[in-house]
């Protein structure tokens, strides 16, 4: 009975898990009513004009040529409206994209058929993801294999997640409990049980689960349909490397510091140091931004984008680093600054 209660209380929508639902309903409702407004206006009119001008006896139809006054406010009304709907949905399409500076960042990897999380502190979780309340949370996410969708219905986000690629969204979560996300780009055969349950917590729990202790959470959304946990487990206490340690460690194992230094000298190939989010000059004289989707590409596909000053020299790592590890290394050229 409560989400019954709760859907109606939205407009049949699920309830408002962050800041941004909030924004997004609104403009929902608007346009909701903006249609019943005017789906009401037309009915009716079309109601009343068959009555009032149905052809009987005694009757004779006029010919009309036009309104000009008419004919400008059905013309400027509906622009008006129009250019309002779309500076609205702009303003929240453009404050989605718009990332804080301090937004706590989260690695998500969607395979046949899960998602699997990777946390900073280098803790990998697969179906359930951990957050706190009132802070933002940034995840940038790829695939392993097929195109997925990461949906998170209580936070009204969504996000083509595209193999080879790195897309991110965040989000500010409000209301604690669990929260479900979904799969929304058919991946396959299992594609409806590629489920996920994303946990908000307050400072406590949120300080407690980091150091490994069981919490509770309240169960504020419908049950898992094709099984998951009912309630959070602790904190996996596993590897002892942060994953910017994890991607130093790759660039030495994977034999990246023959070429490539960390403090600023070049080698063969240019140096990690200060290169990230900067503008980089390639051989033909064009620029690409050293992002996750240049680091991805520049590991799979080498020779397709040099940087200027350099030769094609670098092997590809095609079929040699997974996603966990290009997330490593990504974390590990992040940090030198």
């Amino acid at each position: 009975m409560f989400f019954v209660t709760e859907a109606l209380a939205n407009n049949g929508l699920p309830q408002q898990g962050s800041e941004y639902a909030t924004r997004f309903d609104s403009l929902y409702s608007f346009l909701i009513w903006v249609s019943i407004f005017f789906f009401a206006i037309v009915v009716v009119g079309m109601i009343v004009f068959a009555i009032k001008f149905r052809n009987r006896p005694g009757w004779k139809a006029k010919n009309i040529h036009g309104h000009t006054l008419l004919e400008i406010f059905w013309t400027a009304v509906p622009t008006v409206l129009l250019l309002a709907i779309f500076g609205w949905g702009w303003m929240l399409y453009r404050d989605l994209r718009a990332f804080p500076t301090d937004a706590m960042e989260i690695k998500v990897i969607g395979k046949q058929w899960l998602w699997q999380f990777q946390y900073d502190d280098g803790r990998t979780l697969t179906g359930e993801v951990y957050v706190p309340v009132g802070k933002p949370v940034k995840l940038t996410m790829t695939s392993d294999d097929v195109l997925h969708g990461f949906f998170i219905p209580d936070f009204r986000l969504k996000r083509d997640v595209v193999p080879g690629m790195h897309g991110s969204i965040w989000f500010e979560a409000t209301q604690e409990g669990k929260h479900q996300v979904y799969c929304t780009a058919y991946c396959g055969t299992a594609h409806s049980g590629m489920l996920a349950s994303l946990y908000v917590l307050n400072e406590k729990d949120w300080n407690d689960w980091k150091h490994g202790k069981k919490i509770n959470v309240a169960p504020n959304e419908l049950p898992l349909a094709f099984g998951g946990s009912a309630a959070p487990s602790a904190a996996p206490q596993g590897g002892a490397l942060s994953l910017v340690d994890q991607g130093k460690k790759l660039s030495q194992t994977k034999g990246c510091v023959a070429c490539h230094s960390d403090d600023g000298s070049a080698r063969v190939g240019p140096s990690y140091k200060g290169l990230w989010g900067s503008q980089v000059e390639l051989a033909d004289g064009s620029k690409v931004k050293f992002d996750e989707n240049y680091v991805t590409e520049s590991l799979y596909e080498p020779n397709k984008r040099i940087v200027k000053g350099f030769q094609p020299t670098m092997p590809t790592f095609k079929g040699q680093v997974s996603s966990e590890d290009i997330n490593a290394l990504i974390a590990y050229f992040k940090s030198l600054k």
